[in-house]
């Protein structure tokens, strides 16, 4: 018996074994799970856990609580050029936004060490990238301008627009927690 005629032999048993089964025996089904766990912080037993406003809300509200931190113009019809971009074979215009809002967390986060209390959000509007932060009360006023202005300078510079930081000074750590867990 040759090799060709046993595959075949045993792909028809296979087919006549499944065509004995019934429909409802073939439907395996599962309930299911709902165990969401990202995004979700442990809570303590004596609740001593600060949340900002931004990390208190659970993944499901995101879209609707938090969409004030993500507008993006970027990528509406004629705002950046897409089609000229893909004629020159450029980068993808998502995954350039995406390296650079991470650059510019990480610069900031370098610049103004320690400082922040809450996170960073960048917001874009056409040619313009708009930086928004909490940060703590502890340079004097001179160090807080120059660091402003180095900032927007440097991160003009790199990424050939303007970038405008509006931070916000807050006194006390403990006004920016939302609730304890």
């Amino acid at each position: 018996m040759s090799l060709a005629s046993l595959r075949l032999s045993n792909m028809s048993l296979t087919s006549l074994r499944l065509s004995k089964l019934s429909p409802a025996r073939m439907l395996h089904t599962t309930a299911p799970v709902y165990k969401v766990q990202a995004g979700k912080y442990k809570v303590t037993l004596d609740q001593s856990k600060p949340l900002t406003y931004e990390m208190a809300l659970s993944p499901q509200k995101i879209g609707i609580h938090k969409s004030f931190n993500s507008f993006n113009s970027g990528q509406l019809e004629d705002t950046f050029g897409v089609e000229k971009w893909e004629e020159k074979g450029g980068v993808n215009l998502s995954y350039k936004m995406f390296m650079e809002d991470m650059f510019i967390r990480k610069f900031m986060k370098g610049t103004w060490s320690g400082m922040f209390l809450s996170e960073i959000i960048i917001k874009r509007q056409h040619n313009t990238i708009r930086v928004a932060a909490l940060i703590k009360r502890n340079l004097m006023t001179r160090k807080f301008y120059f660091l402003i202005g180095y900032t927007e300078e440097m991160l003009g510079q790199w990424l050939k627009c303007p970038v405008k930081l509006e931070m916000q000074i807050v006194d006390n750590h403990k006004d920016v927690v939302y609730k304890y867990i």
